[in-house]
């Protein structure tokens, strides 16, 4: 038996909670963005100078790094957007010259904005946008030209705390998912997106909730973590509606959820933990210990698996509100990279150690 090491790397004591691998220069090594730097791969000691964040408080509005060649030069560029800018943006990559990084606005008066992610919602290939934004209607921003977004509205209501993606009914499309329920997708984006009431969570949800074919029996689960308070669970298909079967109701504050191949067995496993002070102190569970885990399917649940743990009066970590995977070190296991309030890390991944 065995199971997985990983070594714990300091990369900056910044603590924007959104970062992301992206290959900034085009030299084919991996590169860290996160905030008002990015990382030069693949040892991420040198540090370049992006831009000035607006900062509210203990936070930055920087609440994601989703990477995109928005206005095709080749370049990857990244889009960003927080809760106090009412503002989303995509942050242009200067490219071969170099030096800061030009703020694009990509929509305004969008309202306060949980965190943004990427998914390939009419599977042509390139990311569509998406923002969680609590207070606002569900809407998908497409690329359609260089530098230009078209935007979709699917829902006249408040879409809540939480989101996700994959297909709830079988039909090969991509739907939506929500706290309340599910938006069922039509044929082409812009059409009509059908709602389906159900409640996945009744507290704030993690951004994303996972869709996915947990036990192989051909449906997708979908699985939701607690946001700011306690909880982890999934919720199994039960003919026209859903059991709820829980994976880790003892740790809180688990925003930000990857559903990834970690061990490199083949299955994917479930890769999440704590956000650091998310609410700055206010939330359940905001000062117990800090843990990062990796959750395997072993035929009939989930086996919790400790990446990094943190006695809370030791020091700080977790994996802030958008985190990231990618092998860096090129020995074939995907390393974790954690940003947030207690500063930057990296955990590489050493694959597995008998025991």
């Amino acid at each position: 038996m065995g199971r997985l090491k990983f070594k714990k790397r300091w990369i900056a004591d910044e603590t924007f909670e959104a970062a992301a691998f992206i290959d900034v220069d085009n030299d084919g090594v991996l590169d860290i963005v996160s905030g008002e730097f990015w990382y030069k791969g693949p040892d991420f000691r040198k540090k370049n100078y992006i831009g000035k964040s607006m900062r509210e408080g203990e936070y930055y509005d920087e609440f994601s790094v989703v990477p995109l060649d928005v206005n095709k030069d080749g370049y990857t560029d990244y889009i960003t957007g927080g809760w106090w800018g009412d503002t989303m943006y995509w942050m242009e990559n200067p490219g071969e010259k170099g030096g800061e990084w030009t703020r694009h606005i990509l929509a305004e008066k969008v309202g306060n904005i949980e965190t943004t992610k990427g998914f390939d919602i009419d599977g042509d290939g390139e990311l569509e946008i998406i923002p969680n934004n609590p207070g606002e209607p569900v809407i998908i921003y497409k690329l359609t030209a260089p530098g230009e977004f078209t935007s979709y509205k699917i829902s006249d209501f408040a879409q809540g705390h939480g989101m996700g993606f994959g297909d709830m009914n079988g039909n090969g499309r991509t739907d939506i998912i929500i706290c309340s329920g599910w938006f069922e997708a039509p044929e082409s984006i812009d059409g009509d997106w059908k709602f389906h009431e159900f409640q996945f969570s009744d507290v704030a949800a993690s951004v994303p909730m996972i869709v996915a074919d947990i036990n192989g029996d051909g449906l997708n689960e979908v699985i939701v973590g607690s946001a700011h308070g306690f909880g982890l669970w999934y919720w199994q298909k039960e003919g026209d509606t859903f059991k709820r079967c829980e994976i880790d109701p003892w740790s809180s504050q688990y925003h930000d959820i990857l559903y990834i191949d970690i061990d490199n067995d083949g299955e994917k496993e479930l890769v999440t933990g704590k956000r650091f002070r998310a609410h700055c102190g206010n939330d359940n569970g905001e000062w117990d210990d800090i843990g990062v885990y990796y959750f395997k399917w072993n035929g009939n649940s989930f086996t919790k698996n400790v990446i990094d743990y943190i006695r809370i009066e030791e020091g700080t970590g977790g994996v802030g509100i958008y985190f990231d995977a990618a092998d860096t070190t090129g020995n074939g296991f995907l390393d974790v990279l954690a940003p947030g309030k207690g500063g930057l890390y990296l955990y590489e991944n050493l694959g597995m150690e008998e025991y």
